[in-house]
């Protein structure tokens, strides 16, 4: 071998890749057709990131030797660096033909076809792989995230500590451990193998973000907030951290630096940076078109996987009635449930059949029973995979699929994005555009997307007459309370807000307690869930001199015993620029009524559009002066806030906002109108109903 490639090769395995690649063209002129110098000089570039001059170099190395299976394998790792995915798994098959027992090979085939959601192919060639190589970690982990995407739980579990049984110091394992026992609710374990994987690796991000996710929702947020903390030292960009650390933060009314990392984050989402999450992102910013942006975003890089080609669909009706595919975890007691369960009972059976998926949890409470009863066909579907449930869905010849979630918590976006029915229709569960061509039309009125915002939307609107919010036209108001039960003065004028905690901002905070200050008489009445926000309100309270005692805090109590309660308020006073949504609807279901500043975004509409049906505009401000003006005038007129207060318990009886029959309807016509335009006009417009 020449003595100048010995050389350039020492060099190489030293690191000092300059000198070797200047030996390597050396070699290169004495001997044109020496494959060994391309191949060093392939390595270098691949290392350097410059993956074109890496493939050059490969490209002269195989012409020379075709019969090398490491020359194979290096060129389909540059081409998967490269995007170019289908050449990369066509040279790792000639690498198997090559070397039939290159147990490697297998493994790196089988993540690329994982990455394009193939995952039955996935799985097979990682079974190969360990066929081959029984000992081998890596592919025991890759086989355990493939049976984790295909719902395979215990056997992922298994997987996994096979993979540490093989390595124990394999961190990356121990984390996928912690994520899988996350999934299926078993807490101490997922926290114990999150630490274990932190233990061996102290600066593993992605396991320090999971811990701290774990914890907050167990309702450790300090200890939480110290894990995003650690990590946004290391990386203050890493991704979509920083939108959530703000809303953990805005969770326990923590607001320390709280306006400049609001302010950070506005600006690395106009960037297209990848750096939070939507849902939380709409709860504090009202920009429609930076929300789209973070959508977009999401359903292009926040799944992790590769683009797909959607399933084409026959234009040819061949349903005797539509079929309505509703697609939720939320059947139970949930928002989502106490909202819809008196539609899926309404449907008219002569033109619809109406499917329930339950893509979740079963919880089977008296919720999960009545919305069980209220369809045609209702599907458990928890174990299944996304996939199993999308080609179970197309054998049902699902019509119109309505997706329930969203980007909310423990949504299956997957799902949709390969395309589960011919129609797809974002509602009720995220309050925005979900940035995806996959999904067709949104539903909405003309409060929450004016004509002018219709750009910010992937989506095409659907625009509901009234209000775009479903509501049970089943009244469960059947506790009477009074206020010295629920340790609320008698005598004094209740502001109130029920709305999440994290939808408080500081200068929300500003200007219930500047009311306060103008309103001697009053308190403010707040549903909190932790200590920590309990704490952190009431010295917040104190810094704008408003004492704890004119601060109350509700527990959480049944539905019906909840809207009994809100009777005793005398002002809902809503939250911006997130409103409030279902808990609006419940303040006015009571009787209470509510004043919102009307935002931007359909999150910061959605009060707007309630109190538009009730004919209470007056009700609505543009601005933080009239809100707070508005909000001290009514406390401070009592013949005024009856007056409303009178308008509204009237208005309920006659306004169509809890005539869930009317609504109905409506739906339908627009269920109607959208199959008309694809099965008649192979086409998705605006409409309105």
């Amino acid at each position: 071998m020449n003595s100048k490639f010995n050389e350039a090769l020492t060099l190489f395995k030293k690191g000092e890749f300059l000198q070797s690649k200047n030996l390597c063209l050396e070699v290169l002129k004495e001997e044109p057709n020496n494959f060994r110098p391309f191949h060093i000089l392939a390595l270098i570039y691949f290392k350097e990131k410059d993956f074109i001059k890496s493939r050059e170099n490969i490209e002269e190395a195989i012409k020379i030797k075709k019969d090398s299976f490491e020359l194979y394998n290096l060129f389909a790792f540059i081409l998967f660096n490269l995007k170019k995915f289908d050449l990369a798994i066509k040279n790792w098959d000639q690498t198997i033909k090559l070397n039939p027992d290159f147990a490697e090979a297998y493994n790196n085939k089988g993540n690329i076809l994982f990455m394009q959601n193939k995952f039955q192919d996935a799985l097979v060639n990682y079974d190969k792989s360990i066929e081959i190589k029984k000992d081998f970690a890596d592919a025991f982990n890759n086989r355990g995230n493939v049976l984790r995407k295909l719902n395979k739980k215990k056997d992922s579990i298994e997987s996994y500590k096979e993979a540490i049984k093989i390595k124990p110091n394999f961190a990356q394992a121990y984390k996928n451990l912690g994520s899988i026992f996350k999934e299926i609710n078993v807490i101490n374990d997922s926290i114990k193998n999150y630490e274990e994987a932190i233990k061996i690796d102290p600066l593993y991000l992605d396991a320090l973000v999971d811990l701290g996710n774990i914890l907050q929702e167990k309702g450790e947020i300090v200890a939480a907030l110290n894990h995003f903390i650690k990590v946004l030292k290391i990386k203050y960009n890493f991704k979509n951290l920083l939108g959530f650390f703000a809303h953990v933060k805005l969770k326990i009314c923590q607001w320390e630096e709280i306006d400049k990392i609001l302010e950070d984050i506005e600006k690395k989402v106009a960037e297209k940076k990848q750096i939070t999450q939507p849902w939380v992102f709409l709860t504090y910013n009202d920009s429609p078109k930076l929300q789209k942006i973070t959508s977009e975003v999401w359903a292009n890089k926040g799944t992790g996987s590769l683009k797909v080609n959607p399933y084409k669909f026959e234009t040819t009706q061949k349903n005797k009635k539509i079929k309505i595919g509703y697609f939720s975890c939320d059947f139970h007691n949930h928002a989502t449930s106490l909202l819809m369960a008196n539609l899926f009972e309404l449907h008219d059976r002569s033109k619809f059949e109406i499917i329930g998926f339950n893509i979740g949890r079963k919880i089977e409470d008296d919720m999960y029973k009545r919305v069980n009863s209220a369809f045609d066909k209702f599907f458990n579907l928890e174990d299944k995979s996304d996939s199993e449930i999308r080609n179970f869905s197309r054998t049902q010849n699902i019509n119109i699929a309505v997706d329930l979630k969203g980007y909310t918590k423990n949504n299956r976006f997957e799902i949709f994005k390969e395309r589960c029915a011919p129609i797809q229709i974002n509602y009720l569960g995220y309050p925005g555009t979900l940035g995806s061509d996959c999904m067709d039309y949104i539903i909405a009125d003309k409060i929450l997307i004016p004509k002018e915002s219709q750009k910010y939307y992937s989506e095409k609107i659907i625009y509901l007459p009234d209000s775009f919010q479903v509501n049970d036209s089943i009244k469960t108001m059947t506790k009477e309370f009074s206020r010295e039960e629920l340790g609320l003065p008698k005598d004094k004028f209740i502001f109130c807000s029920f709305n999440a905690t994290f939808k408080i901002l500081p200068k929300t905070f500003d200007v219930w307690m500047n009311m306060l200050k103008k309103v001697e008489n009053s308190v403010l009445w707040l549903l909190i869930d932790t200590e920590e926000a309990k704490k952190n309100l009431i010295l917040e309270a104190k810094k704008r001199g408003i004492s704890d005692e004119r601060i109350i805090f509700a527990k959480r109590l049944p539905f019906d015993e909840h809207i009994s309660r809100l009777r005793l308020g005398d002002l809902f006073v809503d939250t911006f620029p997130c409103t409030g949504h279902t808990t609006c609807s419940d303040a006015l279901r009571a009787g209470l009524p509510v004043i919102t500043l009307q935002g931007n975004s359909f999150a910061g509409r959605v009060s707007s559009s309630l109190l538009h049906v009730l004919d209470l505009k007056e009700l609505i401000t543009t601005n933080i002066e009239q809100y707070e003006n508005l909000a001290i005038e009514l406390a401070s007129n009592k013949i005024h806030m009856q007056s409303i207060r009178s308008r509204l318990n009237e208005n309920l009886k006659i306004k169509p906002l809890f005539d869930c029959k009317k609504f109905t309807t409506n739906l339908e016509k627009a269920y109607l109108e959208v199959h008309r335009l694809y099965y008649q006009n192979n086409k998705v417009d605006n409409i309105e109903v």
